[in-house]
């Protein structure tokens, strides 16, 4: 584990990095007020942003701390969604990183139907592929209720992001530039979606999704139980 041996806890690096992708996240415009949490972890351990906290002014000094069995060891009390950050690390131990953020257009596309049960949002831009994959919904639970996080160990998909319906989205990567990204391309696939009339979108073909989630690593009507093809 990357542990700072003066602090006991995630290395700076990563904090900074952390503070870094949560501001860069404000400025983009997927977090207004003081909504949305992001987490960094490093084995056992995760850093998570505090309750109430604004993303743009995170000191990385000023982390919760948090055992991935949900204990706070350290810091101000973390994130009532950190249950939420804890359950997608569980489902991917290669994930390093959580973006949750209450970004517009994809809360509004969370309020509506799902394009399908693999993914909430439809196959409209290559970036959204390249990304992320398929991000399906997620039943709606009030934020911070522990049963919104038993919906993510629960689902089928294999997934990197996914939309909590009627409330936003929530990303992972291997870092935290690359969770923050991947909930940029959400927000644009869902704001590109939304501009679009129902009758008259284009989507990509099954060939052209196959082709690019494969390229890149992403699941695309991809469950738990099965791997990806070669």
């Amino acid at each position: 584990m990357s542990l700072d041996s003066a602090t006991g806890t995630i290395a700076l690096d990563q904090r900074i990095a952390l503070v870094s992708a949560a501001a860069a996240a404000t400025t983009a415009g997927l977090s207004p007020g003081r909504s949305g949490n992001v987490s960094v972890r490093d084995g056992d351990l995760l850093a998570i942003s505090p309750t109430n906290a604004d993303l743009a002014a995170l000191d990385p000094d000023a982390l919760s701390i948090v055992a991935l069995d949900g204990r706070h060891l350290d810091g101000p009390r973390p994130s009532k969604e950190v249950f939420l950050h804890i359950a997608l690390y569980e489902r991917d131990t290669e994930m390093r990183s959580i973006v949750h953020v209450h970004s517009p257009h994809a809360v509004a596309a969370s309020c509506r139907e799902p394009w399908a049960d693999h993914c909430a949002l439809p196959p409209v831009t290559p970036y959204f592929l390249m990304k992320v994959g398929q991000v399906p919904l997620i039943p709606f639970y009030a934020p911070g209720d522990v049963r919104q996080a038993d919906e993510v160990r629960r689902s089928p998909w294999r997934f990197r992001g996914a939309l909590l319906a009627n409330h936003g989205q929530i990303t992972a990567g291997q870092n935290p530039d690359a969770a923050l990204h991947a909930a940029i391309e959400v927000e644009e696939a869902a704001r590109t979606w939304l501009l679009q009339p129902d009758d008259r979108y284009r989507l990509l073909t099954e060939d052209q999704i196959v082709e690019l989630t494969q390229r890149y690593g992403m699941p695309w009507r991809e469950r738990v139980s099965e791997a990806p093809s070669a």
